[in-house]
């Protein structure tokens, strides 16, 4: 449908770990005659990327080379520290639902969504939130600096043929008034 969207798949802590698992992507990219990989990213736990660090960091970069994004799932729930996230270089941080979807009551959880956000942005990566469930948590993530997110406040689990009219409809919503919005994850 001509649509530029990201492609957002989980990646499990088996798999992240399996020897071959950049020889497979690599083999299952090169079945399609268009380039997918542009629009694929490779979602994985916090606690999967950790706990081998140098074999994630390989993969990321093996991945990376076939055009592939990373993004760290679940942020600040695993182990998290600086030395960490300094030494994986992930695309895309996606901050936990737990603290998104307590922010609008919860002036701790509100301090550690706008820390991740600059702490995101400081790393040069984009940020998404989950659990957005209003057009509140929506605004207030979008004022704070965050434009990407997902949860049913968003959208509910849809077949692939409505997506081309709800986003058309979405873009026009006020949240977004004035810019254009980025790849949606999916």
């Amino acid at each position: 449908a001509g649509l530029d969207l990201l492609l957002s798949v989980n990646v499990s802590a088996r798999h992240l770990q399996a020897e071959d698992f950049g020889q497979r992507l690599r083999e299952l990219l090169a079945r399609h005659p268009e380039t997918v990989a542009q629009h694929l990213v490779l979602e994985v736990l916090e606690s999967a990327a950790l706990a081998d660090i140098d074999a994630t960091q390989a993969l990321i970069r093996q991945c990376r080379e076939l055009g592939v994004r990373f993004a760290l799932d679940d942020f600040g729930t695993g182990y998290s520290t600086l030395t960490y996230l300094k030494r994986l270089t992930v695309e895309t941080l996606k901050i936990d639902r737990s603290f998104v979807q307590n922010m609008l009551i919860d002036n701790k959880d509100r301090a550690l969504v706008e820390g991740v956000i600059s702490l995101a942005r400081h790393f040069g990566c984009q940020v998404v939130a989950e659990g957005v469930e209003s057009a509140q948590h929506a605004s207030s993530l979008v004022a704070m600096g965050c434009v990407l997110g997902q949860g049913n406040g968003i959208a509910v689990a849809m077949p692939a043929a409505e997506i081309a009219g709800w986003i058309e409809q979405f873009e026009q919503t006020p949240v977004l008034a004035g810019r254009q919005p980025d790849p949606l994850p999916l």
